[in-house]
């Protein structure tokens, strides 16, 4: 049959693989270049001058659980920074750790600043509950959530305060880079993909104020805007992003406020990773719709953002499923045959690297599909787990290329 030659069921199966497939391209493709064109358009690309808020004093928050590998390196980047450190409040929760974390943390104990203050927890309580806690301890006006792994530059912590002498601003995300690339697993691919979404954050966070969330591994953000996350949610950043904005602050990222992760390597690793972002991006998904609607006026900013930019992504399984059973049901038109042969084909793409992977045959672009792949398989296994329901968010560090 011809390519429009349209009836009953064939129109229901043309129209839903041509939204689904419009809905991924826009997501992945078009969103980006639409937002890029409009701050080459619209927006002021001069940075911000620090202000007096670059000197204010801060308390710094984090929940460690099992982190000897890399404990020793956070706390010197800390010591090291160009930031005066009796300004700095830091609090750290170890959940319940049985490795030499705590061990590390006493030693540390005469070499830090007089706001330096630990607290053991005797039973796992998830890292949700050590940050809400911690921020019950902390003194100070802004608050500086991070990570064990996240290592600090020297003017890390300035860079972030210095956004907050714009008093509309309520959180600064920093910008991740890198280290421990290596070729022959998936670290080239994830950095890559972080390097992409540190770049549309920061556009979201400079034309409205509405970046769709920090990445997680150290940000800033005003004390006063902190709200308890629930205990079982998995994604605390995204939770605390989502309640600055609906308080009508901006949430923004500030690109010379640089840290250092390194990236996992581990296709499996990496799996289990996503598929906890997975549900706890699910858990946060009446949020959103509950952010867009609580005030019209952040319905289009807020609305386009989020949607664009998460939702529409978060449904990618289903929308890649979609378009290959829709073309199943058109291979009687030559060019939907062809659509179905190219996606069942990609299906069997990460097999295919696998087994040239195993042989020390490394091709990047295939790496990217595999990526690509392993990452809606994730998003799928977490929209699972959500609907199980989640009762606990404890979590074991990822392991990275330390």
């Amino acid at each position: 049959m011809e390519l429009f030659d349209i009836t009953g069921a064939r129109f229901i199966a043309i129209t839903v693989l041509l939204c689904s497939f419009a809905l991924l391209v826009y997501s992945y493709f078009l969103y980006p270049v639409i937002l890029s064109l409009i701050d080459l358009l619209i927006c002021n690309r001069k940075d911000r001058a620090a202000g007096a808020e670059s000197w204010l004093p801060v308390s710094i928050l984090m929940a460690v659980h099992n982190e000897e590998d890399v404990l020793t390196r956070k706390l010197e980047s800390i010591l090291k920074t160009a930031f005066d450190t009796e300004k700095i409040e830091l609090l750290i929760g170890s959940d319940c750790s049985t490795d030499r974390t705590n061990e590390i943390l006493e030693l540390y104990k005469n070499r830090m600043p007089a706001g330096y203050r630990y607290f053991l927890f005797s039973e796992r309580t998830g890292k949700s509950a050590v940050i809400n806690y911690l921020a019950t301890q902390a003194r100070h006006p802004v608050l500086i959530i991070t990570d064990a792994n996240v290592i600090f530059d020297a003017d890390t912590i300035s860079g972030l305060l210095s956004y907050f002498s714009d008093k509309s601003i309520g959180l600064v995300d920093t910008r991740i880079i890198n280290t421990g690339i290596r070729y022959e697993g998936i670290s080239i691919q994830e950095s890559a993909y972080i390097s992409f979404e540190v770049r549309i954050k920061n556009i979201e966070g400079r034309l409205w104020g509405t970046m769709t969330g920090p990445l997680g591994g150290c940000y800033a953000l005003r004390k006063e805007l902190f709200v308890p996350v629930p205990r079982n949610f998995l994604v605390d950043d995204f939770f605390i992003c989502l309640h600055v904005i609906k308080r009508g602050y901006k949430a923004v990222s500030n690109l010379n406020a640089v840290v250092y992760e390194d990236v996992s390597n581990n296709i499996r690793d990496e799996f289990n990773r996503k598929v906890r972002i997975a549900t706890g991006n699910f858990q946060n998904l009446g949020l959103i719709f509950a952010l867009l609607f609580s005030d019209f006026r952040l319905l289009l900013p807020a609305g386009f953002t989020f949607l664009s930019h998460k939702v529409i992504r978060w449904f990618g399984p289903w929308l890649i499923l979609s378009s290959w059973i829709s073309a199943f049901f058109l291979l009687d038109s030559k060019f939907f045959l062809f659509v179905f042969v190219l996606l069942s084909f990609s299906f069997f793409i990460p097999l295919l690297d696998w087994l040239l992977q195993k042989a020390g045959i490394h091709f990047v672009l295939l790496r990217f599909i595999t990526h690509f792949y392993a990452m809606n398989a994730a998003t799928m296994t977490g929209f699972i787990n959500y609907l199980i329901g989640v009762k606990t968010n404890v979590w074991k560090p990822t392991k990275r290329n330390q």
